[in-house]
């Protein structure tokens, strides 16, 4: 079972995140969180395998988010969440050591396929390579 944390400033997208995933047979929502100062607190204390995590967010935004907790725990992905698929955030945010992102209007069909790749430790939605 994977298990992972949604952390996201807008309720709705939240939500739905966590009832897309937790109908996968093989994936478990543990909890959401409202910004980063949260995000950072459960996924300490719960220790998930992922966390979807927001780029942009009140109280701490998800880069700095992603730096504090990946400086702690190399057990945790962190795949960022984003509504532009250029957006600066999500270069730093892999610098930082996201695994991934995605893109929030990406289908949801592409939620669907976590199984096939987080048991291998890759993410689900790779990083893009260098020429993209």
């Amino acid at each position: 079972m994977i298990r992972v944390v949604v952390v996201d400033d807008q309720e709705m997208v939240r939500e739905g995140f966590s009832a897309l995933l937790n109908a996968q047979e093989d994936i478990e929502v543990i909890g959401a969180a409202g910004n980063g100062v949260e995000g950072v607190a459960l996924a300490r204390s719960v220790k998930p395998d992922v966390v979807l995590m927001d780029v942009r967010m009140p109280e701490m935004d998800g880069l700095t988010a992603t730096r504090l907790l990946l400086n702690g725990s190399v057990e945790t992905k962190v795949l960022v969440l984003t509504t532009f698929d250029l957006d600066d955030y999500v270069y730093e945010a892999l610098q930082a050591g996201a695994s991934g992102f995605l893109l929030k209007h990406a289908p949801p069909a592409s939620c669907s396929t976590p199984s096939a790749w987080w048991p291998r430790g890759r993410p689900c939605w790779r990083r893009p390579s260098p020429s993209a």
